[in-house]
């Protein structure tokens, strides 16, 4: 955290090219933005940057479009979005990335800002290639990733480009995820839990066995859960189920043991015989073989609230249910909520993480309270993991 090169809040930038790294990947519906979040997170600091008389040039990716010009996926709505928030001049460049790319921008003024088109249009961009980088880096003269999300990948815009620019900088949404996340890994108040949710446990399998060594609770929600209920003998119907995780989940259950740490699975749930139906809320002995399991049991939730209830520190990544379909949409929202509760009351540091969590969460109708709301998913968990994350390394 200290090696970390932060930007400077008293730095002269004044009339200086700045490249600016966001994640602004928002979700889009028929070319217009259904959450604005990972924007309105962008704004303060693109505003102090103005307010500084920079040249700002931003950089952004949205989707996969695998270096195709994908009109889906373009960031078009966003730019129109910038344009109305930021009263200022704001452009949009839809150009390529030729020999005289630097003259390209030399109209920018101080106070303006240029948001380049989706920077994954590029194959060059995630082949993290160096001519490529080389051109980007030319376009400033202080580059700042605030992109945490991306950070944890090797490509141009996050990794490369710092080869080529004179200063790099993280930004202070970066700073703000580190700072977070190390609340759990590193500062941590006790007792901690994880509540760890989702589809497949073979994706987190590392990042849960890492933080086996740091938490006091473990606790198993969403689709993963239906694997330890077929660890233990339990029948699940028709529930989504990995293949070969029975090692996995005694590796886990071995090392909780070691490090004392408890591992809490769901003791009732809601089914379904399809994913939009309504649902029953069953013991795990009760499941039939035409049921889908699709939500944690009022039991618990309730067993939830009180480890929650007993914690100083909460980390939460996945669902605990199938939050699309409201009717299952009940264990998320009250563990939210008590979190939430705790958190208000200063009894609670409360860090979420992965879009899925917060896309569930933003289905409340209350107002929230939570340390912190991470927009990441891959970066999140391998901080978490303790990795190395290329686009902060060389920040160093």
């Amino acid at each position: 955290m200290d090696k970390i090169k932060f930007f400077p809040e008293n730095l002269n930038v004044q009339n200086k090219k700045i490249i600016l790294r966001l994640d602004l990947n928002v979700p889009l519906k028929d070319k217009m933005i259904i959450d604005d979040t990972r924007i309105n997170l962008c704004i303060p600091f693109i505003k102090s940057l103005i307010k500084k008389r920079t040249k700002i040039i931003i950089i952004s990716h949205l989707g996969r479009p695998k270096g195709i010009k994908d009109p889906a996926l373009s960031l078009a709505p966003v730019y129109k979005y910038l344009k109305e928030k930021l009263q200022t001049n704001v452009y949009f460049f839809t150009g390529n990335f030729d020999e005289g790319i630097k003259e390209k921008f030399s109209y920018l003024k101080a106070g303006e800002v240029i948001l380049i088109e989706n920077i994954r249009y590029f194959k060059e961009e995630t082949d993290d290639d160096e001519v490529f980088s080389k051109k980007l880096a030319s376009l400033g003269d202080i580059y700042i990733n605030d992109a945490f999300s991306c950070s944890h990948r090797k490509q141009s815009s996050i990794h490369k480009i710092t080869k080529f620019v004179d200063k790099s900088f993280a930004g202070p949404l970066l700073k703000k995820e580190i700072e977070s996340i190390n609340l759990v890994v590193k500062e941590k108040k006790k007792p901690v839990t994880c509540i760890i949710g989702g589809a497949k446990i073979s994706t987190k399998i590392n990042v849960i066995s890492s933080l086996i060594e740091k938490i006091d609770n473990l606790v198993i929600v969403g689709a993963m859960a239906n694997n330890f209920f077929v660890y233990k003998n339990f029948k699940v119907g028709k529930s989504l189920v990995e293949k070969n995780t029975k090692e996995i989940i005694k590796q886990i259950y071995d090392k909780a043991g070691k490090y004392e740490c408890k591992v809490i699975i769901p003791e009732d749930c809601v089914v379904s015989t399809d994913f939009e139906g309504e649902g029953n809320n069953k013991n795990l002995n009760e499941i039939e073989e035409n049921e889908i399991i699709l939500d944690i049991g009022y039991n618990t939730v309730n067993k939830i609230k009180q480890i929650v209830d007993q914690s100083k520190t909460v980390l939460w990544n996945g669902p605990a249910g199938y939050f699309e379909n409201k009717n299952f949409l009940n264990g998320t929202i009250s563990i939210a909520k008590v979190i939430s509760k705790n958190t208000f009351n200063k009894s609670l540091v409360s860090i979420l993480g992965g879009g899925d969590t917060l896309a569930a969460v933003n289905k409340s109708k209350n107002k929230l309270c939570f340390t912190h709301l991470s927009t990441a998913g891959g970066a999140f968990l391998e901080y978490l993991e303790g990795k190395d994350l290329p686009g902060i390394s060389v920040l160093k």
